[in-house]
Formats: structure tokens, C-alpha cells, sequence
């Protein structure tokens, strides 16, 4: 094989109008905050996930931050979230010092086992925070029922699934809150950013103020409360709304490369691939991710290093929230057991996934993978 061109995990997609909106902020000299491309990209991205207000941040991580605070968690609350997922979804929960309380994967979708939910809740509970995994959508029906008869608040992490639907619905519509990350391996990315987007005015108000220091109309430098400098600027506003202009088209890119990597890879002995739909959703895959059968005699890390050489980037599925050393050192979830998302974590791996992939890319990476599995 020939190992001159790597190919990595990811690389964006610029085609559409970025530089003509990254000019515009250039030559009007809006490069910040303050510009209009932030409200415009506000306005419209909500208006797609079918949501009422957007409040654009500095990254994915800080909108849960933000959604965290502006919810009221803290001290003696507990919220209910999936094992399987990115640290920034637990982080500010430990930090304001309320209780996480974790849920293990399903093996299928890899998302949060919904059918776990209800016999964490205790009367502690004030939220339930679901986590979109990889590219398709949790079982929302059996959370929005739970959170209506125990009176919880829902938040909805949709950082991985822009332009995804549940049973036709926008992801991203759902429960009280959602937050979205638009770091540079998403379907519509500024480079670094986020977006939080709900119908409740009040929070929405609330997070424009956490954002933005707490600043205060009238006495700009007299605070009432805490919050970040989370600002996204307008040179990356215009970045996403030219992005957001495309996102159909993304969607459908990355439809046909899922199709086109199940092609590739399967029939090859033990290798999970990804769900190609559930009954509620049709995958978007936001990356595309393999799981590793113990008839391969490898670890995700092993196949890993040997890709490598061989020209392939790839990236590690998540490692679990209860197996973290900094929560074990905290002495959290001491007696927590997750046996799906151990084993997802340890025997998981995502391919190549960025929009800019080509299909002769895909060819070296499925030969690749098919080299190391077969062993020809």
C-alpha cells in the first residue's frame, strides 16, 4: 500500500460562501462579539433546529457549562447523564458541586440505555442531560415521559448531531435546553464554538448573561451574579452561518459515506459496525466508529498503532465518566459497574470521518482495516 498520503480523522469542508463572509467582517472591521454575523447565525441556526432563541458561545463545553449554571444545579441535586461520553458533559455538574449519576450504553446505538433512567431517580434528581452519541439520536419518547411525571428538567446534548431527526423532529428540540459544539470535526464548524437553544425565555436570557460576565444594562461593572467570558466572535459567526447554509448537503455527504464505508467493511469477522437506522432515526454518522470483536485478538488502542503506519488516522471511542481517575480520586462512583461502555471504550475506534473525505481515501482506509483483520 502506498503510505505517502496519510489520511487523517478528520478534515472540514470550506466550499460554500466562508470566505466571502470572513471578508466582509474584514472590511467592515467587525471582528468581535459585537459584529452582526453572531445575532444573524443566532437567529438562523435556531430557526433550524426549530427553537425560538440561540445563544452563540465560545465552544461546545462552555454551553453546558452555561446551560449547568443557568438551570441552578448545584449542592444536594443530582443528574442523571450516560457514562459513555465526553468529559465536558459531567464537568460543571462536579464542579457546582451536585451529584452525577450515571447510565450505562446500549451495544446497538451506543447511546445512553434509556431504560435505566427511571430507577436512578430519586427525589434528588433535578435533570436528566442526554447525549446524542456519534450519529444517531437517543430514544427521546421514554425521557420526555419520565421528565414529565417526575417534573425534571431535560437537557439536551446535540453537539454531534447537527441536521440529525427523531421521528422527523430537529434534534436539538428537545426538553428545556441544547447545546451545540461546532469544533472543527462537525457537521458545521467555526473552528471553535457553540450554541445553546431553547424556547424558555427566561434561560435564554439568563445564558446571554452567563456568557457575557453578567454585565448589567444599567450598571455594566456592578455584578449580581457570576458568569464567563464565553463570547463567540464574528469572524466565527460568519464561518458557522456559512456553514449552516450547507448542512443539507453535509447531511447527505455523510449519509453516503456511512453507506459507502458498510460497503467496504463488511462481511469482515469481528467488527461491529455502525447502525445504518433505528426505528426513530436514520443515522447521520458523525464519525464513523467499529468496534472490535474478541475473536481479533486486539484492543482499539492496538489497532490504532497499527493503522498508523499504514497511513490512517484514527481516534479512541469515549472512555467512561465512572472509570475517569480524576472523579475515582474524588471518590465518585466508587461502586458504579457499566459493562457496555467499558467494553465500548476499550474495544472502540472511529475511522476517517470528515466531510473532505474522498472515496479513494476510503478505499485506502477500508484496505487498511481489511489488512489488519484478515491479515492479507
Amino acid at each position: 500500500m502506498n503510505n505517502d498520503a496519510f489520511v487523517p480523522v478528520n478534515e472540514p469542508l470550506l466550499g460554500g460562501r466562508e470566505r466571502q463572509y470572513l471578508q466582509q467582517c474584514l472590511d467592515s472591521g467587525w471582528i468581535s462579539s459585537e459584529g452582526p454575523f453572531v445575532r444573524e447565525f443566532e437567529e438562523k441556526f435556531a430557526a433550524q433546529v426549530g427553537r425560538r432563541h440561540g445563544i452563540a458561545v465560545s465552544n461546545g463545553s462552555a454551553a453546558l457549562d452555561a446551560v449547568v449554571d443557568a438551570l441552578g444545579i448545584g449542592p444536594g441535586d443530582e443528574v442523571i447523564l450516560p457514562t459513555f461520553t465526553i468529559i465536558s458533559c459531567i464537568a460543571q455538574i462536579v464542579r457546582a458541586g451536585a451529584t452525577p449519576v450515571l447510565v450505562d450504553s446500549r451495544a446497538d446505538t451506543w447511546n445512553m440505555d434509556v431504560d435505566q433512567v427511571e430507577a436512578r431517580i430519586t427525589p434528588r434528581t433535578k435533570a436528566i442531560m442526554v447525549v446524542h452519541i456519534y450519529g444517531l439520536p437517543v430514544d427521546m419518547a421514554p425521557i420526555e415521559a419520565l421528565a414529565a411525571r417526575h417534573g425534571l428538567r431535560v437537557i439536551e446534548d446535540a453537539a454531534e448531531v447537527h441536521g440529525q431527526t427523531y421521528r422527523g423532529r430537529p434534534c436539538g428540540s428537545f426538553g428545556d435546553i441544547s447545546t451545540f459544539s461546532f469544533y472543527p470535526n462537525k457537521h458545521i464548524t467555526t473552528g471553535e464554538g457553540g450554541m445553546i437553544v431553547t424556547d424558555d425565555d427566561a434561560l435564554a436570557e439568563t445564558c446571554r448573561s452567563l456568557r457575557n460576565l453578567c454585565f448589567q444594562p444599567q450598571q455594566r461593572f456592578v455584578h449580581e451574579r457570576l458568569g464567563w467570558n464565553l463570547r463567540m466572535t464574528n469572524l466565527q459567526a460568519a464561518l458557522g452561518l456559512a456553514q449552516l447554509e450547507q448542512l443539507e448537503g453535509f447531511v447527505q455527504r455523510k449519509r453516503q459515506m456511512g453507506a459507502r464505508y458498510t460497503e467496504l467493511l463488511a462481511g469482515l469477522p469481528g467488527l461491529q459496525l455502525p447502525l445504518a437506522s433505528t426505528d426513530y432515526a436514520q443515522n447521520i454518522y458523525w464519525v464513523y466508529g467499529i468496534v472490535l470483536g474478541p475473536e481479533l485478538g486486539m484492543t482499539a488502542q492496538q489497532m490504532m498503532a497499527a493503522l498508523a503506519p499504514l497511513g490512517v488516522g484514527t481516534r479512541p471511542f469515549f472512555w467512561p465518566m465512572h472509570e475517569q481517575p480524576v472523579f475515582q480520586r474524588m471518590g465518585l462512583f466508587a461502586h458504579d459497574h457499566h459493562p457496555v461502555a467499558s467494553h465500548l471504550a476499550r474495544q472502540g475506534l472511529y475511522l476517517p470521518s470528515g466531510l473532505a473525505l474522498s472515496d479513494t481515501q476510503m478505499l485506502r482506509v477500508a484496505a487498511a482495516v481489511r489488512q489488519l483483520v484478515t491479515g492479507g
